[in-house]
């Protein structure tokens, strides 16, 4: 029975140290896996090449032993805006990623039915708002603040008298790929609101390319403002956009581009870049993600004023020192909220 017991008792002491020794060793953390979801392609995207950008830089950032090894998968859904929503629900019935991170106003009204159908699935969505999903959450910039920028300055580009490609006409443009209700609702309306702050005579033509791709198109519509007398247009159109360049060069008129800076494009047309910071925010946001920072269920904005809208002129417009000084001025008023553009919630 000595014997018995002695044996016993050796096995509980070993028990006890392989429990303290089990518990005394740090727990190695899963990390997290992140399927960035392009809703459309990443190259000739600006808006898509900063999403991608900056998540993947906040991964290398992150992906230590305090957080775990974190995963990042790219994945683009086309421009085919009618299957985006197949593609999602494929995406989430995987099981594969903790979180879905995207970029599109129009992501939050798909994704919506779909935290119902996996409510485990965590999603993020840049320039985009959606309150009180359990597991979605947004942010939307300041683009009232961006496209306010570039009709201001569209508009003093289109009434100067020594800009060579501008004409007598006070005529500008913008040429969209599609109606949604971010463009029907604050940028085009912003755009107007922009333009006519600085010369009330001023009109603002719109046109549609009726999808994100078709540089043909784009280049026709270009064509067609600039014989009505339009001499500035701002393109937001994706790969349609292209054709706006190729019609600028050729026929000689400015372009106001919007989303990122847009000078190299078209040295001596574009006259300015109205700018989301969205590499900057991705980084930020997926960062915060990695790190448990991120409260689902919130909608937010992100504007001038937080550094994640900005706006840049550029040459032969800043050429003319009043020019560039009443630009910063406008500029400054709007960082210093003495001109205060708040973003309408849709």
């Amino acid at each position: 029975m000595k014997a018995k017991r002695s044996l016993l008792g050796a096995a509980v002491l070993v028990c006890a140290a392989a429990l303290s020794v089990s518990m005394a060793r740090p727990v190695e953390k899963t990390g997290k896996t992140i399927a960035v979801f392009v809703p459309g392609i990443v190259s000739g995207s600006p808006v898509y090449e900063m999403l991608v950008s900056g998540a993947q830089k906040a991964v290398n950032n992150n992906n230590t032993k305090d957080f775990g090894p974190v995963s990042i998968t790219i994945i683009e859904a086309g421009t085919n805006q009618a299957e985006w929503p197949g593609k999602l629900t494929a995406l989430c019935a995987e099981g594969k990623y903790d979180l879905i991170f995207s970029s599109n106003p129009s992501l939050p009204d798909i994704i919506e039915p779909l935290t119902k159908q996996f409510p485990k699935q965590h999603f993020l969505v840049l320039d985009a708002y959606k309150e009180n999903v359990s597991t979605l959450a947004t942010v939307q910039y300041n683009q009232r603040q961006q496209a306010y920028m570039a009709g201001y300055a569209a508009a003093m580009a289109t009434t100067s008298e020594d800009l060579k490609l501008s004409n007598p006409q006070k005529k500008i443009a913008l040429i969209a790929a599609q109606e949604y209700p971010v463009m029907n609702k604050i940028i085009y309306p912003s755009f107007v609101e922009g333009a006519k702050a600085f010369d009330s005579e001023v009109t603002v033509d719109f046109r549609l390319v009726g999808n994100w791709y078709d540089a043909a198109k784009g280049n026709e519509l270009a064509r067609a403002l600039f014989n009505d007398g339009v001499d500035v247009i701002l393109p937001i159109a994706g790969g349609a956009s292209q054709g706006v360049i190729a019609a600028a060069k050729d026929l000689g008129f400015y372009i106001s581009w919007f989303d990122n800076d847009g000078y190299k494009k078209a040295p001596g047309n574009v006259i300015s870049s109205a700018m989301i910071m969205q590499e900057k925010m991705a980084e930020k946001i997926i960062g915060d993600y990695i790190q448990d920072n991120v409260t689902f269920g919130k909608a937010s904005f992100a504007g001038m004023e937080d550094g994640y809208v900005g706006f840049t002129a550029h040459e032969p417009f800043t050429d003319n020192a009043d020019r560039a000084e009443a630009i910063d001025t406008i500029y400054n008023s709007i960082l210093e909220k003495v001109l205060v553009l708040e973003s309408p919630v849709l």
